[in-house]
């Protein structure tokens, strides 16, 4: 009788609490899930270790800035006036053109974590023994549950794309500041190299200090998108999963409060069933002692 649960309440003030200490044993499993004492979480991790990590490699950085196309964008970039001394429109356009590479492991990570957490709800409420009594509980818990992830990760996927615009916006100068400067031979000095701006040595380099920039820029997004994506999506589950179902919850009538706790009938039938045996028990113990 305790494992099948107490008789539905008529006051509506007991049907909404019944409502809430269900909807509050689905959170705390949930979150056990994510803090560690449930497994599941570690997957989430597994996303910023692994995945992304690996989805920034796979970036086609080598084709970018090979000699081929740094010479194309160079001499798109300064259009039909040579570059004098540094093909700065040519740089920033091969950096902006890297640097939108990033947005699809950003995105990738975003969804990844969203699958994980949508995994996670549905273990939770598989795991949640109050809900199995209300299949209608169970499936309106669910919808919101779902609902709000999307909410999350679409928070989540504008940031992390932000980041990456951010990069794009404003160009580390301090970066290019450090770089070796090509010295043009103009004393005669035999020893002295000649920088040839159009030749192929002079394309290598560009593109090889672009590409020391853009694993700088690597390197900051791996640490930063993991942050925006556990603020926007993980955190937000954690704390406010539920927070609209709750709000709509608070403004249900004693017959909607009714129908979420629509307890399924082969478990009511099997409540009075074990009630008559337990009066049956009951009484026989009686006899025993009498």
């Amino acid at each position: 009788m305790d494992h099948l649960g107490r008789p539905i309440a008529l006051d509506a003030g007991a049907q909404l609490y019944t409502v809430l200490e269900v909807c509050r044993a689905f959170e705390r499993i949930f979150k056990e899930h994510l803090d560690g004492g449930r497994p599941g979480g570690d997957r989430i991790y597994g996303v910023f270790d692994n995945q992304l990590p690996a989805a920034l490699k796979k970036l086609p950085f080598d084709r970018h800035l090979s000699v081929q196309n740094v010479r194309r964008v160079v001499s798109e970039a300064d259009g039909y006036q040579p570059h004098l001394i540094a093909p700065e429109q040519g740089y920033r356009r091969l950096i902006e053109g890297a640097l939108n590479y990033f947005r699809g492991p950003a995105e990738a990570s975003v969804d990844a974590v969203h699958f994980v957490l949508k995994e996670l709800v549905r273990k939770s409420i598989g795991e949640t023994q109050e809900l199995k009594r209300f299949p209608t509980l169970q499936a309106d818990l669910a919808a919101a549950a779902n609902e709000a992830l999307e909410r999350f990760r679409d928070e989540s996927k504008k940031t992390a794309v932000r980041l990456v615009d951010m990069e794009s916006s404003y160009l580390t100068v301090d970066f290019f500041r450090k770089l070796p400067q090509e010295v043009e031979n103009k004393g005669g000095n035999p020893q002295a190299p000649v920088t040839d701006r159009y030749g192929e040595g002079h394309f290598r380099r560009i593109g090889s200090n672009v590409s020391s920039y853009i694993g700088m820029v690597s390197d900051t997004l791996k640490n930063t998108i993991p942050k925006a994506v556990v603020f926007c999506q993980v955190k937000e589950a954690k704390q406010s999963l539920l927070t609209r179902f709750y709000t709509q919850l608070g403004k249900k009538e004693g017959k909607q409060l009714l129908q979420l706790l629509d307890e399924d009938p082969a478990l009511m039938e099997r409540r009075q069933q074990c009630a008559k045996r337990l009066e049956l028990y009951k009484a026989a113990r009686d006899e025993i002692d009498s």
